[in-house]
């Protein structure tokens, strides 16, 4: 449990914080160990646990906000501020205050003489794995401020990669969004107006103009109904898509969609290339980073490569051998990673691996930009022919009998 306390240090300052023990014996110990004299030491109120909880489901800290704290803390760094002194200036400019919580917890932690990569560790759901492990690389290499730059540059090419992927899809979206509103109320509240003229006039009518007459009195009477299935069926899919089988099954769909599935593939190459060339820059072991790199590669099909291809290292083999028989890994990666592993630049290779298919994902999301363009205007077009043909078309050919 977590303990708040109010220490003397060496110097005779007061020092407040936060220290994880089992009893608040145990807390004035770890306090006295790291040459601070307590003062008071109480358990943490749970209400404010409580409230911490409420700022993180109401704000959160998105990945945006992760690239610009670290460039801004390898900026600090770099200008030989210290940690403890850079997190507390990054804390006070931060408009988000469950971050700004977060960050004084760990500059609090340190302070207690924690490290930096084990004060982040308690907060493994705002860092990841390969965050906290390329920290711990840097803090046992002494390059700690070499660490802080390439996590910086790492979260970076993350989040612009991801950036490519939604800035292609927000413009489908939305035109997608508005033409199903436009539609939904033509046929509930403005089909049924222009149908009842043809409903009157009890002529012999087509059945496709039937079939619409039946639809716009349906939704009329029942549009209610009807939004709360649609509702329904949404937040039903979108809670299966939450859990790990509908994840799994969303991930082999994915991958077997054309042109999308290309290009989803390239993306997870890219990011396999570009943490994995980051984990062994820093100095990570290649087993180790391998299964960090499998832990944020996003897919289960290259998770479950990947930790193959580290428990064939594991057993003296390479990585390679393991890609080359994979159908989801292309031959190019693989035989790129070869040469890196027999000439030992395997991370230069992995970073020009990852440039390339960089450039690729870039490529495949304008083309698919401009594909999706004329498939929309295919797609209206054919709703808006439905309704000519199947009312308008009709209503004429009685006016002109008449």
């Amino acid at each position: 449990m977590k303990f708040v306390f109010k220490a003397k240090d060496a110097e005779g300052e007061i020092r407040e914080g936060m220290v994880e023990a089992i009893t608040p014996r145990a807390a004035a110990e770890i306090l006295g160990r790291n040459n601070l004299v307590p003062i008071s030491v109480h358990e943490e109120k749970q209400t404010l646990a409580i409230v911490k909880e409420i700022q993180r489901i109401w704000e959160g800290i998105s990945q945006k906000e992760l690239v610009v704290f670290f460039q801004q803390l390898a900026t600090l760094v770099e200008a030989r501020v210290p940690v403890v002194s850079a997190l507390r200036t990054i804390e006070d400019q931060t408009a988000n205050r469950y971050f700004r919580i977060i960050l004084k917890e760990i500059s609090d932690d340190i302070e207690d003489g924690a490290p930096f990569s084990t004060a982040m560790e308690k907060h493994s759901g705002t860092f990841s794995p390969l965050i906290i492990n390329m920290l711990k690389s840097g803090e046992a290499s002494g390059e700690l401020q070499k660490s802080i730059e390439v996590v910086a540059e790492s979260i970076q090419k993350n989040y612009q990669l991801a950036a490519k992927i939604k800035g292609a899809l927000y413009y489908p979206a939305f035109v997608l969004g508005v033409a199903f509103i436009i539609g939904f109320l033509v046929v509930t509240f403005i089909l049924p107006k222009i149908t009842i003229m043809i409903k009157d006039l009890k002529v012999p009518i087509p059945w496709y103009t039937s079939a619409l007459i039946w639809l716009g009195d349906f939704m009329n009477a029942y549009w209610w109904a009807v939004l709360m299935v649609i509702a329904a069926l949404v937040a039903s899919l979108v809670y299966y898509m939450k859990t790990e089988a509908g994840k799994r099954e969303w991930e082999v769909v994915l991958l077997k969609i054309p042109i999308v599935g290309t290009l989803a593939r390239s993306i997870y190459i890219t990011r396999f290339a570009e943490n994995l060339s980051a984990l062994l820059a820093g100095g990570i072991p290649v087993v180790r980073a391998l299964i960090i790199v499998s832990e944020v590669i996003g897919n289960h099909f290259f998770t479950s490569i990947i930790l193959k291809a580290a428990d064939e290292v594991r057993s003296g083999g390479t990585m390679s051998t393991v890609f080359l028989r994979s159908r989801e890994m292309p031959p190019m990666v693989s035989q790129m990673i070869r040469i890196g592993e027999e000439t030992g630049s395997l991370s230069t290779v992995l970073g020009s691996t990852a440039k390339f298919y960089n450039q690729e994902v870039e490529t495949m999301t304008k083309s698919l930009t401009t594909l999706i363009e004329p498939i929309l205007i295919v797609v209206l077009g054919i709703g808006v022919g439905i309704l000519v043909v199947g009312v308008l078309l009709p209503i004429y050919n009685i006016a002109g009998q008449l």
